[in-house]
């Protein structure tokens, strides 16, 4: 499959900022004693802003390596 480099998200493209941004919070957070459910909501939303950029641009590039036998 041919790759559509056109389709990859640059690095100042929204999504990506949004994700190091909930990142950044989550650190912050971590640096100001944040504990319990709140910090751990922090962490999972920057994880799932990641997961989502990860996704895209896998499907941009023609999706995961197939697995060999």
């Amino acid at each position: 499959m041919k790759k559509d480099l056109s389709m990859v998200l640059p690095p100042d493209h929204p999504m990506y900022t949004d994700a190091v941004d909930a990142l950044r919070r989550y650190h912050q957070a971590q640096a100001n004693g944040v504990t319990g459910a709140n910090l751990e909501r922090l962490r999972l939303l920057a994880e799932h802003r990641f997961q989502a950029v990860t996704d895209y641009q896998l499907r941009a590039l023609g999706g995961p390596a197939e697995p060999s036998h």
